[in-house]
């Protein structure tokens, strides 16, 4: 028998990522009450569930932590997934995190007369509603929430198989077998490693320009980028990744007109992190393709002419954001993409008590001011209205 119950909150949190659990743990430090609700049945579902074994944090671990607990000092420089998941798993303990699992919210508008959010909330182990009135509402389910796969003519007629990345654990199933990642990015390259090196005949796409670096350069550029401005850290980051990589327009892969940290910056996208693609494309072990123009059967067409057969086609292509599926309101927040209308470090609070966590394209380090500005901020509106 399907029933709805009404429930009382003074802080909502949607999504049990790292931006809803350092939220949920920000607010806890401040001993202010909140309830995280969590569509799937774990936290950190994108690290438990959706992402490949050879996984590592792309930025050192000072610039990948939490509010209030730094990484042991014997941790590596990189953390491994299973790492980072085991630093979730005592992050959520210390800070007395207890998500509600299976709870999907479904809508969310704020009521004027009530000043207050309402938000519905789907149980589908109890199979009951749940309707919260609370004071403040953080949207915590992130710019990865759902996976993105292209429209290409004849793609549902691919007689191999596809998937996104997401789905993507190890390529030990593909050996021996023709496989073509769509995507240069660091899913998309680091796909491709770990394809090639468990014995299949991998080919990658590039759909568009990417600068290509490795995690020391990146990590040096971050280091400087607090005392020089950015254009001079850009220039120093590309004359090393020349140095390193040489010309990588020969192997089909075209650089960017702006810098990396620029970009950055501006537009949220990140330049990829060598991990050993790169030896695999000069050596030709990894081609790299132009777009794709259609399918048909298992041959495809790409931009140049070139038609190819594949065994199976994983689509590292990014994700969106799916905030405005069930958030009615916030228009002074979100854009119709469900991002941030303003740019960082703008970009967090909204009116009527709205947040976003992790919606900065920062990763991790976003992730961290973001969950620390929102409970400073709910701090202070109920230290000044008890007053």
């Amino acid at each position: 028998m399907h029933c709805s119950l009404a429930m009382e909150a003074e802080v909502l949190i949607v999504g049990a990522g790292p931006a809803g659990l350092a939220t949920s743990a920000c607010l806890n430090h401040l001993n202010i009450p909140n309830i995280v609700v969590e569509r799937e049945d774990c936290y950190a579902s994108l690290w438990n569930k959706r992402a490949y074994d050879r996984l590592h944090l792309h930025l050192a671990k000072q610039y990948c932590q939490l509010p209030y607990m730094p990484y042991p000092p014997e941790s590596p420089m990189f953390i491994p997934k299973s790492g980072f998941i085991s630093y979730l798993d005592a992050y959520v303990s210390q800070f007395h995190v207890n998500p509600r699992y299976n709870c999907c919210v479904e809508s969310a508008f704020y009521d004027r007369n009530a000043k207050k959010w309402r938000v519905t909330v789907k149980n589908t182990i109890l199979n009951v509603t749940e309707v919260y009135t609370v004071k403040f509402l953080v949207a915590a389910s992130g710019e990865n929430s759902e996976g993105l796969i292209p429209e290409i003519r004849g793609l549902d007629s691919f007689q191999g198989q596809y998937m996104h990345s997401c789905k993507y654990r190890n390529g030990n199933e593909f050996s021996g077998t023709d496989v073509l990642v769509v995507g240069v990015g660091n899913s998309g390259m680091e796909i491709a490693y770990d394809l090639s090196s468990r014995g299949a005949n991998t080919s990658t796409v590039a759909r568009g320009p990417v600068h290509v670096v490795t995690k020391e350069i990146v990590f040096l550029g971050m280091y400087f980028l607090r005392f020089l401005p950015c254009k001079l850290v850009d220039y120093m980051t590309l004359l090393l990744s020349a140095i390193k990589f040489g010309d990588i327009s020969k192997y089909g892969l075209k650089r960017p007109k702006q810098g990396p940290f620029y970009l950055k910056a501006t537009t949220g996208r990140s330049p990829t992190i060598d991990v050993g693609a790169m030896k695999m494309i000069k050596s030709g072990e990894i081609q790299v393709l132009p777009p794709i123009t259609s399918i048909e059967g298992k041959e495809i067409t790409f931009e140049n002419g070139k038609r190819r057969t594949y065994d199976a086609i994983i689509f590292a292509t990014g994700y969106r954001s799916t905030v405005r599926n069930w958030l009615q309101d916030g228009y002074d927040l979100f854009n119709e993409n469900g991002m941030p209308k303003q740019c960082f470090p703008e970009h967090w609070k909204g009116k009527n008590g709205l947040y976003c966590a992790g919606f900065s394209q920062r990763g991790l380090m976003g992730i961290s001011d973001d969950a620390q500005n929102i409970a400073n901020d709910i701090h202070r509106v109920l230290s000044e209205s008890s007053e």
